[in-house]
């Protein structure tokens, strides 16, 4: 029983580590630029996370070593830098998730943001300072997961979408559109998040080749979650849209809501956004400090206060610089880049005796594997000529 707890809670860690304030503004506004046609961009980023994810998963759970410590056997020193791109990845999403708690509560509570922030950063630090942390956090992240689902399920319904149109475009798109494709598998994927689930795995004693079926399992599951989320909300969003409603540019998801459903809608979305970010906040600050635990016998020690100051030093940031929708945006984006990087390196030791043992990776899995940290790698030089030019 805990042991599927703890399978279904990674999954969930995953998927709501995904599903963040990022998650709900990169939605709302791409529906609102792309209409129908942002249902493809969502299906090829489905393809690309699975591709992904299926490989780094298993090889950190067989290998029985958490990424930075696979890098570190594959180069001397590769493993901190990884270590450095994922923690940078993971802070700018950590702002960003930060500030969109403060800004839950400020739509359910009517108080300050910056105050919202600060409480929930303190509810946050409980979390990790509780005595059975990892038991509390699988449970806390399944239930507002599933209350954020269907929150999302009944804003979808009364916005009433052109679900056919939808449907069609989403396999044969009037447009296509490269950098929303690598922001959407960055915030799915991308930097810190894929390893959330298999980081969780590791700490909760699942790994090794007996695990294999469990693991692929919990993480088909977590994409699968955050998919269905992302469907529901661009649907609720196009409903909006499609009736010539223009979303606010300051909290376009705000606008999906409360278009959809009046005061009522608005109140969810309070719900959702405070629940996309807590949970958020719990999966970056875990996973960016788990990528240091085994480098610095420092952090391993003092885990639960470096976390701490992760998170704290996260609502500082926030609470000075103010605005963050544009950094929810560029975070996705940088998220993306640091994908095929840190998947190249994982596929690179599924081929290495010393850090797999007897375990043979299936051949069709690291094809996959190669194709999306090409397809990542040509995205993204896109995306990079793309902030370039606008500097």
């Amino acid at each position: 029983m805990k042991k599927n707890s703890a399978i279904l809670g990674a999954a969930f860690l995953m998927a709501t580590s995904a599903i963040g304030p990022g998650f709900l503004t990169q939605t709302s506004l791409f529906t609102e630029q792309l209409l129908t046609s942002f249902g493809f961009v969502i299906l090829i980023s489905v393809l690309l996370d699975i591709g992904a994810q299926l490989n780094i998963w298993r090889i950190i759970t067989v290998s029985e070593h958490r990424a930075q410590d696979i890098a570190n056997k594959l180069f001397p020193g590769l493993g901190f830098f990884l270590a450095v791109l994922i923690a940078f990845g993971g802070l700018v999403f950590n702002i960003g998730n930060i500030a969109g708690a403060g800004l839950g509560l400020n739509v359910l509570t009517g108080i300050d943001p910056k105050t919202g922030a600060v409480i929930s950063c303190i509810i946050a630090l409980g979390f990790f300072w509780y005595k059975e942390a990892g038991r509390l956090i699988d449970n806390f992240v399944k239930i507002l997961g599933l209350i954020m689902i269907i929150l999302t399920v009944y804003i979808a319904f009364t916005s009433n979408p052109p679900v056919g149109e939808a449907l069609f475009r989403t396999i044969w798109p009037e447009k296509i559109d490269v950098l929303k494709i690598v922001t959407l598998v960055g915030g799915t994927v991308g930097g810190y998040i894929s390893f959330a689930g298999a980081h969780r795995l590791m700490d909760a004693g699942i790994k090794g080749k007996q695990n294999i079926r469990q693991v692929t399992k919990s993480s088909i599951s977590g994409i699968l979650i955050t998919s269905l989320m992302r469907f529901l909300l661009f649907f609720a969003a196009l409903g909006v849209v499609s009736k010539g409603i223009h979303l606010a540019t300051g909290n376009p998801a705000a606008s999906v809501f409360q278009s959809a459903a009046g005061e009522l809608g608005y109140k969810f979305f309070g719900i959702v956004l405070w629940s996309a970010a807590i949970t958020s906040v719990i999966g970056a600050s875990f996973t960016s400090v788990s990528f240091w635990k085994t480098l610095i016998p420092f952090i391993k020690n003092n885990e639960k206060i470096v976390i701490s100051l992760f998170i704290v030093l996260s609502t500082i940031i926030f609470v000075a610089v103010g605005n963050p929708v544009k950094l929810l945006i560029f975070a996705g984006a940088v998220n993306g880049l640091i994908l095929p990087i840190a998947l190249a390196v994982i596929l690179i030791a599924a081929n290495k005796q010393s850090v797999i043992q007897q375990y043979k990776h299936p051949i069709t899995l690291q094809m996959i594997g190669w194709i999306v940290v090409a397809t990542m790698t040509w995205m993204g030089s896109i995306t990079i000529q793309h902030y370039l030019s606008k500097l």
